[in-house]
């Protein structure tokens, strides 16, 4: 906890002060953890408003302040849900409106830039990032806060409201459909293929 019980039940009484903070205490890493989770680092900031926003309006329904660091990720996680699905759904409306030549031109200008800025530190990471964003935003959400943020399966209980042992199923198979995106990267071999089929 990066904060005392006490402060965050000054918060639920509606202690202006203590919510503050609350804020301050915590801001940096619901920056950190969205940034990890939308990708977008002009909109962290938006997402984050949106989860103190939040934070503020349901303070009042947390039943113990022992929680409140779990609860306080699923806020969060819930925000970078609406937020990609907002996004794509804004995303799907632009590409509808362009013509197929403007779309290759588009992704050309993206790989120009690309292409003379990339370390090799930078180019591990995109490989990281490629393959997550290759997987469902579920599967990438809860690889981060368990590979990225460090979260226990204690922790993400709380945040997903299930026990361990589904939890271990979900990251088994997110761990599972991660991997098969990257042979896939590496290049598939026909075996790969029949097992692909198979399933």
């Amino acid at each position: 906890m990066l904060v005392e019980f006490e402060l965050i039940q000054k918060a639920q009484r509606g202690d202006s002060a203590a919510f503050n903070q609350v804020v301050t205490a915590y801001r940096r890493r619901i920056l950190g953890t969205i940034s990890r989770l939308i990708g977008r680092p002009e909109d962290v900031e938006d997402v984050a408003q949106e989860v103190f926003i939040r934070l503020y309006f349901s303070l009042e329904q947390l039943r113990t302040p022992e929680v409140f660091e779990p609860w306080l990720y699923r806020l969060t996680v819930n925000a970078a849900y609406d937020y990609l699905r907002k996004s794509r759904r804004r995303m799907e409306f632009r590409m509808s409106d362009l013509s197929e030549q403007q779309v290759m031109m588009a992704d050309a200008a993206a790989g120009t830039r690309f292409q003379g800025e990339e370390t090799e530190k930078r180019r591990v990471k995109d490989t990281v990032t490629g393959l997550l964003s290759s997987v469902s935003e579920e599967d990438r959400i809860l690889l981060t806060l368990k590979e990225v943020e460090g979260l226990s399966l204690k922790e993400l209980e709380k945040i997903y409201d299930v026990n361990e042992n589904a939890l271990k199923v979900r990251l088994f198979r997110a761990r599972q459909r991660v991997l098969k995106n990257m042979k896939g990267v590496t290049g598939p071999s026909s075996g790969s293929a029949k097992s692909n089929k198979a399933e």
